[in-house]
């Protein structure tokens, strides 16, 4: 059974891919990850078809979490963007998420309307406002294994050293991990786990054709980093494989050229159990 991710931060490190649905991350954990991770960018690309500007809502955040937890077991680390307003709002986002399965609540200092950590044009509300939201946070949650993690975009605008001096006083207030955001080198990169990753889990954040030099998970972890996620990287590839598929179909007027790359009628529901859900059915015929 896979283990909380608390108990997983503590015994080492933990990659989690992204996933958007209960489908990607059913795949994900047939795969054999032991945590997940839901990004705001990958809802904002799936279910609005937009980018990641800060389009997304609470609610749509929620209810996405919500589907997700109830068809796997597996942790899932959710990106709560800026916890959708202040301090109160937070505590709401916090409790909300909570009571929808997240195992850690990820929350960043960017003002709102947020925009992808690996755009320009970032900006950061003041580092004492994020340390009363991070507050907030922890005294939301009902139990201490709800995880905090504290995002901070501030590298891009105020430099490396102000952006650990912030990730160093969210680490005060009560986070249990950190992520500081868009490290634009490796000896940056270096910077942030010398001062953090003896005394506390740090996520390095993978962005195919982002800011950060895209690494293995057994690399980074060697550096000093106990979370490592690969967030928009699914979207990216399902993209990429419905661009190749409606294009054949298309194309040639039939899914035949393109038959062995997908899954077939019976292939596609043996993954979501359709045969398991009809036998459990059978216990309730009259």
């Amino acid at each position: 059974m896979t283990q909380p991710l608390k108990a997983q931060l503590a015994a080492g490190a933990v990659l989690a891919p992204g996933v958007y649905d209960p489908l990607s991350a059913l795949i994900a954990e047939q795969a054999g990850f032991d945590a997940l991770y839901l990004s705001g960018a990958s809802i904002a690309y799936t279910r609005l078809g937009r980018s990641d500007i800060g389009l997304t809502t609470y609610s749509e955040v929620e209810d996405t979490l919500a589907r997700i937890t109830e068809r796997v077991v597996t942790p899932v680390i959710v990106d709560a963007d800026t916890g959708f307003g202040n301090a109160l709002n937070t505590q709401r986002t916090v409790r909300g998420f909570e009571r929808a399965g997240a195992a850690m609540i990820q929350l960043e200092d960017q003002t709102f309307p947020k925009r992808c950590g690996h755009l320009d044009g970032k900006t950061v509300i003041p580092a004492a406002e994020m340390c009363g939201k991070l507050r907030a946070a922890v005294d939301a949650r009902t139990t201490a294994a709800t995880l905090i993690l504290a995002r901070t975009d501030a590298l891009a605008v105020e430099g490396l050293d102000a952006a650990l001096d912030r990730a160093e006083s969210y680490l005060e207030a009560g986070a249990d991990a950190l992520f500081i955001e868009a490290l634009r080198t490796p000896e940056q990169m270096r910077a942030a786990c010398a001062r953090f990753a003896a005394r506390v889990p740090l996520l390095a954040n993978m962005v195919e054709g982002g800011k950060t030099p895209v690494q293995g998970a057994d690399a980074l972890t060697a550096l000093g980093f106990r979370i490592v996620i690969f967030p928009g990287g699914t979207a990216r590839a399902v993209a990429h494989a419905l661009q190749g598929y409606y294009g054949s179909l298309h194309r040639h007027g039939t899914t035949l050229p393109w038959k062995e790359r997908m899954l077939d009628f019976d292939g596609l529901n043996v993954v979501i159990g359709t045969p398991a859900l009809l036998e459990r059915g059978k216990r309730y015929e009259g």
